[in-house]
């Protein structure tokens, strides 16, 4: 069954979702946004108006593709609004029984040849795959974050993926001028396999007083020429995901070099996730971030 993939739905109206929703429209699909709330989707698409604003003042597109690309965005806060969509991507909360919950819910809804897709960073999709009625027509399409900045997509195939759902799926992230990396179906694919350990260690670096988190971050700043240091970077991750992800490692690969930290385990039960919540191993509620260790 080959599809043209016209429309595309979005599961997932947060940092992710949105970002794939913009570049989605930008590139001139139809796109249906769908999230638990209205306000949630209206809360993703006043952040998308926002950065597709910050991309006309920056002369990257003109005030009129901003406006067209915002007109093919449709709240779907009903699942069935995307009855009639080609391709739905998946980009809830990094936990498989959420995920497998969505996809109970959206398979009885779908035409049978549409491709379902998900934007996990780490768990396996052969085995999201075997929660829904299509497998050979399941694939991993993650993006990276911030995605309309970032060209990489990687793109994984599960054990029933078929050629045609993998064509279709290269064939989209070309469209969207995404640069593909294929990686097999192993625990957190190839980017978060060895980002995620580097950001584990220095954290652990911080758990045993080797650096503060200023120093950590500028030495890698400086001495290994990063954008970004990696407790800031975690911030901006999410530190729940990277708990999420190092877990799925550990787990996955059963090998004690993928131990959580202790203390990104302390900071996500205490409910500090990084910038989303203004608080993780910097503060954010002032002027400028501080350091809170």
């Amino acid at each position: 069954m080959a599809v043209e993939i016209k429309k595309v739905g979005i599961i997932g109206s947060g940092q992710m979702g949105s970002g794939i929703a913009h570049v989605c429209a930008l590139a001139g699909f139809e796109v249906g946004l769908s999230d638990l709330s209205m306000e949630r989707i209206e809360s993703g698409l006043a952040s998308i108006n926002g950065n597709l604003a910050r991309q006309v003042s920056k002369s990257l597109i003109t005030e009129d593709e901003r406006v067209a690309a915002l007109d093919r965005i449709k709240p779907a806060e009903d699942l069935d609004l995307l009855r009639d969509a080609d391709l739905v991507i998946e980009s809830a909360v990094e936990n498989e029984q959420v995920k497998r919950k969505i996809f109970s819910q959206l398979c009885p809804i779908l035409k049978p040849e549409a491709i379902l897709a998900t934007n996990t960073s780490s768990i396996s999709i052969t085995r999201l795959a075997a929660t829904t009625d299509r497998p050979e027509r399941f694939i991993g399409i993650h993006f990276m974050n911030p995605v309309p900045i970032m060209e990489l997509v990687e793109l994984v195939r599960g054990i029933a993926t078929e050629d045609e759902t993998f064509e279709a799926s290269k064939g989209f992230c070309d469209r969207l001028g995404k640069q593909i990396a294929v990686a097999e179906d192993f625990p957190a694919f190839m980017v978060n396999r060895i980002l995620l350990p580097m950001i584990n260690e220095a954290i652990y670096t911080l758990y045993e007083g080797v650096g503060s988190v200023e120093s950590i971050d500028k030495a890698m700043r400086l001495g290994a020429n990063h954008p970004m240091g990696p407790l800031q970077l975690a911030d901006f991750i999410g530190l729940d995901t990277c708990l999420s992800i190092m877990q799925v490692l550990y787990e996955g690969l059963a090998d004690t070099k993928y131990r959580p930290c202790p203390l990104l385990v302390k900071y996500v039960e205490a409910g500090w996730l990084g910038r989303k919540t203004q608080r993780g191993f910097y503060d954010y509620r002032g002027e400028h971030p501080v350091p809170t260790r």
